[in-house]
């Protein structure tokens, strides 16, 4: 998300590797799993790895570069390149030094170049999800205890949401953010919420109720930047901002486990509804505290401050087929088969940009001949612009006398191929079509104010290498 480009800054990469230890992204699935060790390193160096491994301590490195192409519409039409260097450490601390059911875990970023939805398309759903500022970033950092044989577990300290929370196996395939983390929290939530690149203090509670229901509960701090104009990432730079006082952000959600019969087999499920509630104040999206539009002149043009914030969603995951000789009966995404997803979200419109949001995907692995790892998946994303923030558009048209766009919603398409090289390596060539950008704001380039910035076709291909 920047305006220009910039060099890889690998001695800034060493420093703040040696200053936290980090580890690679959670949102990796499938072949994205296994280690590009055995042709990308020396032996000597595989087996000091392996060594300190089995020792407890797991060291690890995932590159992810994107080169990406807005073809049409977007306020303006370019390729670039960009991408992040994810370096982590993983430490059991059962084996290290004896302290059952302990971990500790913490990964940084090194991001380079600029991003194409900041700069390019101007949308809501940003069209990579390792888009950001370039910099050096902590992000996870936190200690992991698990009890009753891994029934119960606490997690402590800086740490992200979207991994565990809104999420599923399926969406993982998908290089669109949104797919990652929403767009209706990172458009709604201060700073964007804590998903990357910004993580957050926090805890996080898991509990498997039963052997098919598992409870999610958490609270971070609720603003991972603070107050500022600045862009967030800029106000919590390198990720070292640690804020604990702000109104906190509370989320949880509860996961169901089933088995439906399709075609003579049980194959697995799970739908898992949730709601988050914020402490913190949102500006109206409309009215100053005084009751007026925000686009009345004679008005402070000052957005009334609206107490508190919520959100209620709902995850669904069904596997729709598996090859008869593949025996696991799993929602993984990453084995044979054809696995599908849909995601839906709804907050109060009279203080969010977007207030309703609904996604959904399918995905397939294995149906490339001589290639089973290879993975392929169409998906959609849906935007809605609440309704008090499309009459603030309507109050501009009535005080300025231009006509303006009113924003309506954002709609992207994405396709993908993911290749798998070799261990390790993956390449995936991508499309996405958006609709509306950002719900259909005005096109900058416009001087008269009246055209809307058009839809945007964009070409990808990322490359993944992981150690």
């Amino acid at each position: 998300m920047i305006g220009t480009s910039h060099r890889f800054p690998l001695r800034n990469a060493a420093a703040i590797v040696l200053a936290s230890t980090v580890a690679s992204t959670g949102a990796l699935a499938g072949a994205k799993d296994e280690s590009a060790a055995v042709w990308l390193a020396p032996k000597w160096f595989n087996e000091w790895h392996d060594g300190l491994a089995n020792k407890g301590l797991n060291f690890g490195a995932t590159y992810i570069a994107d080169n990406i192409a807005n073809v049409s519409g977007g306020v303006k039409r370019g390729a670039i390149h960009f991408g992040r260097l994810d370096l982590s450490v993983d430490a059991d601390l059962d084996k290290l030094v004896g302290w059952t059911g302990g971990r500790f875990y913490a990964n940084a970023f090194v991001i380079y170049g600029q991003g194409l939805s900041r700069n390019y398309v101007m949308n809501l759903a940003t069209i990579s999800e390792i888009e950001a500022l370039p910099d050096q970033r902590l992000y996870n950092a936190y200690f992991e205890q698990s009890f009753f044989g891994d029934r119960l577990n606490i997690r402590a300290g800086q740490q992200a949401a979207d991994v565990e929370f809104f999420d599923s196996q399926t969406d993982d395939l998908f290089i669109n953010g949104t797919f990652g983390w929403p767009a209706i929290k990172a458009s709604n939530l201060p700073a964007g919420g804590p998903a990357p690149p910004i993580a957050v203090p926090g805890i996080r509670i898991k509990a498997a109720l039963t052997e098919n229901i598992t409870a999610f509960g958490a609270v971070f701090n609720g603003d991972p930047s603070g107050p500022g104009d600045q862009d967030p990432q800029l106000r919590d730079h390198h990720g070292l901002a640690f804020r604990v006082n702000d109104p906190p952000w509370v989320i949880g959600q509860v996961r169901f486990n089933y088995d439906i019969d399709i075609g003579g087999r049980p194959l697995a499920g799970n739908f898992t509804p949730g709601a988050w509630k914020h402490y913190g104040s949102f500006d109206s999206q409309r009215f100053t505290a005084e009751g007026l539009s925000i686009a009345d002149p004679g008005g402070s043009g000052v957005p009334a401050r609206l107490r508190g914030n919520y959100g209620v969603f709902a995850v669904i995951e069904q596997v729709l087929y598996r090859p008869p000789e593949v025996k696991d009966n799993t929602t993984s995404a990453s084995i044979p088969g054809v696995t599908a997803f849909g995601r839906i979200a709804y907050s109060p419109p009279d203080r969010n940009l977007i207030d309703l949001y609904v996604d959904g995907g399918i995905g397939f692995v294995g149906f490339t001949p001589g290639r089973p790892l290879d993975r392929f998946g169409v998906a959609m994303a849906y935007m809605r612009i609440s309704n008090t923030a499309r009459n603030l558009d309507i109050d501009t048209q009535a005080f300025t006398g231009i006509q303006s766009p009113v924003r309506s919603n954002e709609t992207l398409i994405e396709m993908i191929y993911e290749a798998h090289i070799k261990p390790g390596w993956l390449i995936a060539p991508y499309f996405q079509y958006v609709f509306r950008p950002s719900g259909g704001i005005p096109n900058p380039n416009d001087p008269t104010g009246v055209a809307r910035i058009g839809d945007a076709a964009v070409f990808g291909v990322t490359t993944t290498i992981r150690y």
